[in-house]
């Protein structure tokens, strides 16, 4: 297998099945600039009566599809698998819909490997929520 940067992957919901595309450009410059490689993406949904629905990217609106289709060097390798799909198509309110992706971290790359040639064993890597950064950001600037 080819060295790679760290993986990681995302599960988006959008309350009321108002998924428009609008992040593609987004995503489109994270790809174009090489900061990220998309691995796999997928999109599912959860219908008013609870019915669960995945679908391809030829079945998404045409604006996002051709969104998608213009991110260069989007790979879709099928890693995620029909149990991801229900897994976050359950997890959805009525009415709703999610966009699954999995991509590769191509500006930590190098330093990923550094570390793993170094012997270095990763023991725990997170994220920490924007809402909790901005709020201790918040509270550093008014007690400063």
């Amino acid at each position: 297998m080819a060295e790679l940067g760290p993986v990681e992957y995302m599960v988006v919901a959008f309350p009321g099945n108002k998924f428009t595309g609008d992040i593609t450009p987004a995503l489109a410059d994270l790809v174009e600039s090489g900061t990220i490689r998309v691995i796999d993406l997928a999109f599912v949904a959860k219908g008013p009566d609870g019915e669960i629905v995945a679908f391809e990217l030829g079945e998404v609106e045409d604006k996002v599809r051709r969104g998608i289709e213009n991110i260069t060097g989007t790979e879709f390798e099928g890693l995620l698998n029909d149990d991801d799909l229900k897994a976050a198509a359950e997890a959805l309110e009525p009415n709703s819909s999610a966009a699954l992706l999995i991509w590769e971290d191509l500006w930590a790359a190098k330093f990923a490997k550094a570390l793993r040639d170094a012997g270095g064993v990763l023991l725990d890597l997170q994220r920490i929520p924007h809402d909790v950064v901005q709020e201790a950001h918040d509270f550093a600037v008014a007690n400063a």
